[in-house]
């Protein structure tokens, strides 16, 4: 879609305006807010797909990840158990592996071709290739006014490792070319601000209140089921910015912290580089601006990396002692299994958020793809031969769920990740020929 196309397909959406922010809105059915796509006039309403990938680093307790049955009956091992809300809408994959990223070097070279497939370069230079959610953001990130949104809630690292892979490839699971991984925003308050264009002088100040007279106008015209989901969305908006507001001020301390020490924030440990020393508080609320970017069509594209690769994150709510990579050696012990779980809940967080927002007869995770990932399966082994892969959501009725699909005894060529890649990539209308190191997509999905 070319920038005049683009631009003239934005400025048929309905916007609040206020003083520096802008706000998009959620589906409304009196309302074209989302342009003629939303429309329910005269014919059947076309919802936008949304694909967001989701990973933790270091791999999983394999006695307690899996699944039997399907869709109502499927039956849950206790890591996956904080799904079972979602079984009808889930998805257990095993038996696929990112072939480019076995027998390569532990760690970096297990990770930072996840969402692409291709071989990654030791040294100094990095060369790998570019991730399917950059694929799919300049195909239908270009109808959106965000591309796409890369989300952390761990800092990367530098250097290299003893495989001479190097760090940037343990940080990074979005690349924009095989070169060159896409920045990835860590502090909520920058990722909350992106969200609504809030800037300037007044982005402290509440977004609500410098949008009234635009949301005032708007609430005349909407039914009154539409004026109860304006009401249910700008609640949460709020409820988001409350707790934005908080680590704001801390992001802002941590800032005068790093010029007076002469080192850049990257360089400091939470707290004082202004990230939540509660994890969870942090990890939650990038689910919640993720949600809130597809409720909105903000963005139809999304990573979130929960934890890195040599992952440092310590778990004190969980009586765990050890940081998550020293847990994660040992992988099949009751501490990290309380890790992993910890994650998948996060992971039920956001799909709960998605199926709270109504759109049309479904919600927002009906036309969602949640894609969750680990780079190996056994920390303590490094064994990435297989993978932890889920998803959440139908994608819009393309994506059938409820199952336990095992591809272990496939063969290698018919158990790739990157089939599944190419087959995610069809259902959101995105057709290659090939992609990674798959040629077939992923029979079944």
């Amino acid at each position: 879609m070319n920038l005049t196309n683009r631009a003239l397909k934005l400025s048929r959406r309905t916007f609040l305006r206020g003083v520096g922010v802008t706000m998009a809105l959620p589906w409304l059915e009196s309302a074209r807010v989302w342009g003629a796509e939303s429309s329910v006039a005269g014919g059947a309403t076309s919802f936008p797909k949304r694909f967001a990938a989701v990973f933790m680093g270091n791999g999983i307790n394999a006695n307690h990840w899996w699944a039997k049955g399907s869709r109502a009956e499927m039956e849950l091992g206790r890591t996956l158990e904080p799904l079972a809300p979602f079984r009808k809408k889930l998805n257990v994959i095993n038996g696929l592996f990112n072939k480019p990223a076995v027998g390569v070097g532990i760690h970096p070279g297990q990770t930072g071709n996840i969402l692409s497939g291709m071989p990654l370069m030791k040294g100094a230079v990095l060369h790998g290739g570019i991730s399917m959610d950059q694929v799919l953001a300049n195909s239908v990130g270009q109808e959106t006014m965000q591309p796409s949104l890369v989300l952390g809630c761990e800092q990367p690292i530098t250097g290299y490792h003893e495989s001479n892979f190097s760090m940037a490839y343990s940080s990074h699971i979005s690349w924009q070319s095989p070169d060159s991984p896409v920045p990835m925003e860590v502090y909520p308050s920058l990722a909350f601000d992106s969200l609504f264009e809030n800037r300037g002088n007044k982005r402290t100040q509440s977004i609500l209140d410098r949008v009234m007279d635009d949301l005032s106008s708007l609430t005349r015209k909407a039914s009154s089921e539409d004026n109860r989901r304006l009401d249910e969305y700008l609640t949460s908006v709020r409820e988001v910015e409350k707790r934005v507001d908080r680590m704001r001020s801390e992001q802002t301390k941590a800032e005068t912290r790093a010029a007076e020490r002469g080192q850049p924030l990257i360089a400091m440990k939470r707290p004082d580089n202004g990230l939540p020393e509660d994890i969870r508080d942090h990890m939650k609320l990038m689910c919640d601006i993720v949600a809130l970017a597809f409720q909105t069509d903000k963005t139809r594209v999304a990573t979130l990396l929960l934890c890195r690769d040599l992952s440092g994150l310590f778990y004190p709510f969980l009586n765990v002692r050890d940081a998550h990579h020293s847990a994660s050696h040992n992988d099949l012990s009751d501490a990290y299994e309380r890790i992993a779980r910890y994650y998948v809940s996060n992971l039920a967080y956001l799909a709960g958020r998605l199926d709270s927002m109504p759109e049309g007869d479904g919600t927002v995770l009906d036309n969602t793809c949640l894609l969750y990932l680990s780079n190996m399966w056994s920390g303590e082994r490094h064994d990435n031969t297989r993978l932890p892969v889920l998803t959440v959501g139908g994608l819009g009725g393309t994506l059938e769920t409820g199952r336990v699909l095992d591809y272990a005894d496939a063969g290698d060529e018919s158990r790739k990740l990157c089939s599944l890649h190419l087959s995610i990539m069809d259902k959101m209308g995105v057709k290659l020929p090939r992609f990674g190191d798959a040629e077939a997509r992923l029979a079944g999905v």
